[in-house]
């Protein structure tokens, strides 16, 4: 079964904060190596998806996704 977990996303490039409401994710953070971390907290994988889905959608490098433990 799915249960809410926190992940971090890192894209490359820079995203202004308002793509945090958009993205769904509560921090938005520009990283020195011109990538950008988004972390939130998902109530499931099909949540999480989504998300992948809209940073796809804008045409975004994924750089890495991990599973954050409490």
């Amino acid at each position: 079964m799915d249960a809410p977990c926190r992940y971090e996303i890192v894209v490359k490039g820079h995203l202004d904060a308002r793509w945090a409401d958009w993205l769904n994710v509560l921090t938005l953070i520009q990283l020195p190596t011109g990538e950008t971390q988004l972390v939130g907290e998902f109530p499931d994988q099909s949540a999480l998806h989504g998300v992948l889905t809209r940073i796809g959608n804008l045409g975004l490098t994924l750089v890495r996704v991990e599973r954050k433990e409490e």
